[in-house]
């Protein structure tokens, strides 16, 4: 373990929420950032099949992955070795009785979007493996990419550790405990104190914040059962878009040469190492073998996450009313990683007494939509 035992801050979890807010943060001042798990990103991050989607999510989400969009799309040099963003296209999808769905996600977003309207026929054009007949109408989304998750995180943590933060892993944290002049954190990798706290524990936020004596948020952890197959008949998937339900019954997306399918779940559950459902699994297939012309062959891999929400949807980033120097990051839900690199500078900002970045103003960031005090108003 490192000799440093104190810092200027403290943040707990080294997810991509952690790690963007400990090296936005690590600029200005001192950074220890605690990680429970021997690698960063265990249990979310590094099961996220991410995508950056200007329009996916509630307007807060919206303005936060505006805010990201130039960091995204040119990373400060050295950041990374390869590009964050790479283009893929998102094609929605609606069988006929669903179209009042697809009219529903039309008007939501037809004004922050570039979209394209198809018809059964166009949806089959763009994408031809989709069953004859199956679907009535689509909506094409041109402006969704890739997100290299790996490089992005990893960016936020090398950039992070050569500032002034240093990493601590497999350090699950044990107590917190108010001291006169900030917080003292047991874990069972040592003891850090520091004047602020920095909850970025994602599923464990609320248990975190138990144990600082601070207001619960309500966040609820939701399992995310996700697998990969072989491109069906060797097919030649990169250039497919990411298929979505209309209501989020599903998604297929093609990733490294194969295809990840998911029932896009959302199942209440509590934080822990969470496992692939069995049930999930068939109820997948079932879903995808009747929208799409090919067969769901052998499993090559299964996995779950949790994606943590609280009742809004949208994240909590402010200062506890209840106990002073211990700061909300949590319930990004999944939209974590699209807003990253906003949400990490924003929570920085915040926790240092700055104001908030003219850029994040102008694309529209409210900080009201993100406080902790909104949830028991």
């Amino acid at each position: 373990m490192n000799d440093r035992t104190r810092a200027d801050v403290i943040v707990i979890g080294a997810g991509i929420a952690g790690a963007s807010a400990a090296d936005a943060l690590a600029a200005d001042c001192s950074v220890v950032l605690i990680e429970r798990e021997s690698q960063p990103g265990y249990h979310t991050t590094g099961r996220s099949a991410a995508l950056f989607a200007p329009v996916y999510g509630p307007a807060p989400i919206r303005a936060l992955t505006r805010a990201s969009a130039a960091f995204m799309s040119s990373p400060p040099e050295g950041f990374s070795d390869n590009p964050i963003l790479s283009a893929r296209g998102a094609l929605f999808i609606a069988r006929e009785d669903q179209l009042q769905a697809m009219q529903a996600l039309h008007d939501e977003l037809r004004a922050e979007g570039n979209f394209e309207e198809l018809d059964g026929t166009g949806v089959r054009q763009l994408q031809p493996s989709v069953r004859d007949g199956y679907a009535a109408a689509g909506l094409y989304d041109v402006n969704c990419e890739d997100i290299d998750v790996a490089a992005l995180h990893q960016g936020f943590l090398r950039r992070a550790r050569a500032r002034d933060c240093t990493l601590v892993t497999s350090a699950e944290v044990l107590s917190l405990e108010q001291l006169g002049d900030g917080w003292r954190v047991q874990t069972s990798a040592g003891r850090f104190e520091a004047p602020r706290v920095v909850n970025a524990a994602g599923a464990w936020a609320d248990v975190l914040g138990q144990m600082a004596g601070a207001e619960p948020i309500g966040l609820i952890p939701k399992r995310r059962t996700a697998m990969q197959i072989a491109a069906p008949d060797g097919a030649a998937v990169g250039g497919w878009p990411i298929v979505v339900d209309v209501e989020e019954e599903f998604y297929v997306k093609p990733v490294a040469g194969q295809l990840l399918l998911s029932p896009a779940n959302e199942d209440h559950d509590v934080p822990c190492d969470v496992q692939p459902d069995e049930l999930d699994i068939a109820i997948c297939v079932d879903r995808v073998e009747r929208a799409f012309a090919f067969r769901v062959g052998r499993i090559e891999t299964r996995w779950a996450g949790l994606r943590s929400f609280v009742a809004d949807k949208c994240p909590v980033a402010g200062y506890s009313a209840e106990v002073p120097g211990f700061f909300w990051l949590a319930g990004q839900g999944g939209y974590g990683i699209q807003t990253s690199p906003a949400l990490g500078a924003l929570a920085a900002a915040l926790v240092l007494g700055e104001p908030l970045p003219q850029t994040m103003v102008d694309e529209g960031v409210d900080l009201a939509t993100l406080a902790p005090e909104r949830l028991s108003a």
